[in-house]
């Protein structure tokens, strides 16, 4: 509404301009034409009336609000300004002899409207880019209300646990999970990633994501205000109206500049009056120079900048959840990484087979195997099955499959007795472990071993998966100066071997959930501003008690109190993004500050008039005009931010 309000001011003032500037004096002296009809001096009266009245109304009552609460401002600058063109020009019309300062007057206020409302719809871009996204939601869902059969509804009639159908090619209308059917997801719109996903059965899928070429069965889980770009869009509304720390040291910069334009304003007014100039020249000087000096770009400098850099990060899957927190995170001098579903996946996967019996295979290994495990939901059984299908091996149908607790898993493939087992069973069976695998365990691998008839045919070597994003991401970091360091509850083979395929050289093995705060505030007392990187929930401790907190993998839950700044992805590579971002948007709050304070160094003596030796003096309505370059250029500058 605020911004329509400028808008229609600013085409209102910009309508009356026109004829203002058609019938001045001093317009029509400088270009040299006469424009003369009965009535001329009232119209112009009542012309530059209604822009004062109507086109300054918003900075009058911002001078009125500002005096009220003695924190004088942009709005008590521009406010004096207008009013002292106003009066003073009436004034030598109606009473005095002197010149008029009525066309400064209404071209003063006409860009200082165009100036707030550039900055306007610069500060809510951001917001109104999310927004966007959120129209951009399907208004329809297909609920399911029989074995194949479904009605469409509004998506604001959807309740949790509701099943819905989502076609290919449709949007996903809720947050929920996959109960039944296989698909590939475009999330750009929620992560930034540009390649398609793929979701099964037990999946979460994100409202606005598209279904790209399988039909699912999704159950609502969040709805309506609980979903995740739901709570994303108030999540980046409450960063933009936060402040931080550099931003309170702009606002009080701010003051202190008004007081001293309006000081300097005064000592201008009484110097030149005093060296002979007259009233109405030191006045004029007066008025520029609480025009030009007006606070604005600095007050924008910085809330532009987090404005854009809080939409990018939010379209990247990077959520901010504490302004002060992102802004640390470009002095972060070491990164402590969880291992676990961070620089790993959580997952087994076969890393080799290693045969124990003349004349049998790899490959006959893998098939025994996987015969045997295929159905079983344990993380070994699906990483050796997971292993034989992508390898190609096919394997039999088992029979007399039974559990043995603690050991394995043991039953009849292909006629024998077959039995996949760990290192307790040899033991028990008075077996000896061969050196190879036994260098593989000490080496940080899981290894479990295939008997085929009480014969020990061979071993399959098993490790967490090891992230290939964690790889660029931890050689970034290096490049950038930052420490990474690995902190695990496994022990310490399987954290030597992850650091040592990595390339971290500081790590910490068998660290208990509550240990790990500890570990962090060691490292913090050797002088390291320290980020942790976790899942959020077993690391909480240790995500509060580092300098910047960062959950990893979130998903769709937004609201994990511990972190600071939340990662959508499960990609290690994004806390390279974090730290690169804030360093970004600190180097062109820099920018925006520098030339908004080094505008204001040039343009109070300029506009002072001490340039006047060499025959340069600064009209008000060109300080207006520059004041609202400075402005523009603020706002640009804050655009480039990438």
């Amino acid at each position: 509404m605020m911004l329509q309000d400028y808008k229609r001011r600013l085409i209102v003032t910009a309508i009356l301009t026109a004829p203002l500037l058609l019938i001045s004096p001093e317009v029509q002296g400088a270009l040299k034409f006469t424009l003369e009809f009965p009535g001329r001096i009232f119209t112009l009266m009542a012309l530059a009336t209604i822009i004062y009245v109507y086109g300054g109304k918003p900075f009058l009552v911002g001078l009125y609000r500002e005096v009220r609460g003695e924190l004088p401002g942009m709005m008590t600058l521009v406010g004096v300004a207008i009013s002292v063109a106003y009066f003073y020009s009436m004034a030598a019309t109606l009473l005095i002899p002197g010149r008029t300062f009525f066309w400064e007057l209404a071209t003063l206020i006409d860009v200082m409207l165009l100036g707030h409302w550039i900055e306007m719809k610069s500060l809510l871009g951001a917001s109104n880019a999310l927004e966007k996204l959120a129209k951009a939601m399907p208004s329809k869902a297909h609920l399911l209300v029989g074995k194949g059969e479904y009605v469409d509804v509004d998506v604001s009639s959807v309740k949790p646990g509701d099943m819905l159908l989502v076609k290919p090619g449709e949007k996903v209308p809720v947050d929920g999970v996959i109960v039944e059917g296989r698909t590939s997801l475009d999330e750009a719109l929620i992560t930034g990633e540009s390649k398609p996903v793929y979701r099964g059965v037990g999946d979460n899928v994100i409202a606005g994501t598209i279904n790209l070429d399988g039909t699912i069965v999704v159950k609502a889980v969040g709805v309506g205000k609980g979903t995740y770009l739901s709570q994303v869009i108030e999540l980046v509304k409450k960063i933009q109206m936060s402040k931080s720390k550099v931003q309170d040291i702009a606002d009080r910069a701010a003051k202190w500049l008004t007081l001293i334009a309006l000081t300097s304003g005064a000592i201008t007014f009484t110097a030149w009056l005093v060296a002979g100039f007259g009233t109405l020249y030191a006045l004029e000087r007066a008025v520029t120079i609480m025009i030009i000096t007006c606070p604005h770009a600095l007050g924008l400098a910085i809330p532009l900048v987090i404005a854009r850099s809080t939409a990018i990060s939010a379209s990247n899957g990077i959520l901010v959840r504490k302004r002060m927190s992102f802004e640390a995170a470009r002095n972060v001098q070491a990164v402590i990484f969880d291992k676990t579903g961070t620089l790993t996946e959580g997952r087994l996967g076969v890393e080799g087979v290693i045969t124990l019996k003349g004349g049998v295979s790899a490959e006959e290994v893998i098939r025994v195997a996987a015969s045997l495990e295929h159905g079983s939901n344990h993380p070994i059984a699906e990483a050796i099955v997971s292993y034989a299908e992508e390898v190609g091996v096919r394997y039999a149908r088992p029979e007399n499959v039974r559990t043995i607790p603690g050991v394995g898993v043991e039953g009849v493939v292909d006629g024998h007795e077959t039995r996949v087992v760990g290192p307790t069973y040899l033991r028990e069976s008075g077996m000896s472990e061969p050196e190879e695998v036994s260098n593989a365990v000490k080496a940080g691998k899981t290894a479990v071993y295939v008997v085929v008839d009480d014969e020990l045919i061979g071993a399959i070597v098993l490790g967490d998966v090891i992230r290939e994003e964690s790889r660029e991401a931890i050689d970034k970091l290096k490049e950038m100066g930052v420490k990474p360091i690995l902190l695990t509850g496994d022990n310490r083979y399987v954290a030597e071997r992850v650091a040592k395929e990595l390339g971290i050289n500081e790590y910490y093995a068998e660290v208990l959930p509550h240990e790990k705060a500890s570990i962090v505030r060691r490292v913090k007392d050797r002088g390291l501003i320290t980020a942790m990187v976790g899942d959020g929930i077993n690391d909480a401790p240790a995500i509060i008690e580092a300098d910047v907190g960062i959950a990893i993998g979130a998903g769709t839950d937004v609201a994990i109190e511990s972190a600071d700044i939340i990662l959508v992805k499960n990609d290690p590579r994004d806390v390279v993004k974090v730290i690169e971002l804030s360093r970004r948007t600190y180097r062109k709050i820099k920018q925006n500050l520098a030339w908004a304070v080094g505008y204001n160094a040039f343009a109070i003596p300029a506009a002072a008039g001490v340039f006047y030796w060499a025959g340069f003096l600064m009209p008000p309505a060109v300080g207006a005009l520059l004041m609202s370059l400075s402005t523009v250029i603020v706002a640009i500058n804050a655009s480039l931010l990438r």
